[in-house]
């Protein structure tokens, strides 16, 4: 055990001592975290789900610190009771007869207690086992709150259940799934700041271009581990993209067909950016400063991983990821619309620099990188510090 503390400590140090400028801010991430801890309520239901929280989904925990109390308990349940919804879908062992009608009525049993399935693996099955302290965090909601959450896990369930049994074929079915899975977050999210009584009513459009976004950006990065699933993979490239270029989705991640792979995932992230212009507009609408930084760090997140992502034929090698450090900069540097203009812009720079002019999709992928730097520059706001940026073409910056 001391040697694989001491090779963790020794990483640490290492990657610090390569980018000093990280220190800060992991420091100051890990006093957050600290923070956030010391505020959750005493209550046995409450700690169980602020350590799920943090167990499955490690930077999710770090953003919800944004928010305040009251909203933050409300979007920590809408979380878990989401991820519950998701392990279901995601366990690939349970037959399609009896997934669907739990996928259907998921949301009936989110205020019963006794209700219980086991699915799922290692930190998933502890938050389905023990669901009901979920439960018990959730009847403690405003009513109003519990309502919202009732409602888009409705219809995410029904979103999913439909995709159990229809592949991802057109662009419009990858949209399509993409809204049942994160679009409806956007807008559940956007409903919960409504009724905390700190945000407007916001057009469901770009509230769902913000999950779409997101979404997307996972789907790309994590293409091998989605295919390399076992009993069977999980296939989220629509057809219509990908046939372009392989006749089996797998076969990208064999290294003869690398030229074909990189052309296929690029026209990939083209068309994640699409969705970049709504996200601008949703984040530049916020009022509340809290609800800013826990919407706007993902989002500035995912402009970079796919400035990382583009071109890369690490994606179908491994897990491709902003490194840590970074990360914690970045998340210390987003607190205003010229914070998240400026990263959009450096980020969307870096990709433009990666476009081969011989990439099939290289004027699109121009056309619309460049219209993600008109609305940065056309704001007023954009602060061109270059922060995340080499200068160079080199992503080296990023990891």
């Amino acid at each position: 055990m001391g040697m694989v503390k001491d090779r963790g400590t020794m990483g640490i140090v290492k990657a610090v001592l390569e980018h000093p400028e990280d220190l800060m801010p992991l420091m100051k991430m890990k006093v957050e975290a600290n923070k956030i801890k010391r505020q959750i309520p005493a209550e046995s239901h409450w700690g169980f789900a602020y350590s799920m929280l943090q167990k499955v989904s490690r930077s999710f925990f770090l953003v919800i610190k944004q928010l305040k109390p009251e909203l933050r308990n409300a979007v920590c349940i809408f979380y878990l009771v989401l991820r519950a919804l998701d392990t279901i879908e995601d366990d690939m062992r349970i037959p399609i007869d009896i997934k669907v009608p739990i996928l259907l009525g998921f949301h009936e049993h989110i205020n019963d207690r006794d209700w219980h399935f086991s699915c799922g693996m290692n930190a998933y099955k502890v938050l389905m086992d023990k669901f009901h302290f979920v439960s018990d965090a959730f009847i403690e909601l405003r009513k109003s709150y519990q309502e919202a959450i009732k409602d888009i896990t409705m219809r995410m369930g029904a979103g999913m259940a439909k995709f159990i049994c229809k592949e991802v074929d057109t662009i419009d079915d990858y949209d399509e799934y993409c809204h049942y899975v994160a679009g409806l977050v956007g807008l559940g999210l956007s409903k919960l700041f409504y009724v905390s009584k700190l945000e407007n009513v916001v057009p469901d459009s770009i509230a769902n271009s913000m999950g779409l976004f997101l979404q997307k950006t996972n789907i790309i990065r994590d293409y091998l581990e989605d295919i390399n699933e076992i009993p069977r993979s999980r296939i989220f490239w629509p057809r219509q993209i990908w046939s372009n270029y392989v006749d089996n989705l797998e076969d990208l991640k064999y290294e003869e067909n690398a030229v074909k792979a990189v052309q296929c995932l690029n026209d990939m992230v083209t068309n994640a950016l699409v969705h970049v212009e709504d996200c601008l507009k949703y984040m530049s609408a916020l009022k509340d400063r809290s609800i800013f930084g826990f919407c706007a760090i993902p989002q500035v997140m995912a402009i970079g991983t796919l400035a990382l992502c583009y071109n890369n034929v690490e994606v179908f090698r491994g897990v491709v990821k902003i490194r840590h450090g970074l990360a914690a900069r970045m998340s210390d540097q987003t607190k205003s619309m010229a914070d998240v203009y400026g990263a959009f812009y450096d980020f969307s720079t870096l990709l433009e620099s990666k476009v081969d002019e011989k990439d099939p999709n290289a004027s699109l992928t121009l056309k619309r990188v460049d219209a993600i730097k008109k609305a940065c520059i056309s704001s007023g706001l954009l602060n061109k510090r270059g922060f995340y940026v080499d200068g160079g073409s080199s992503c080296t910056v990023l990891h």
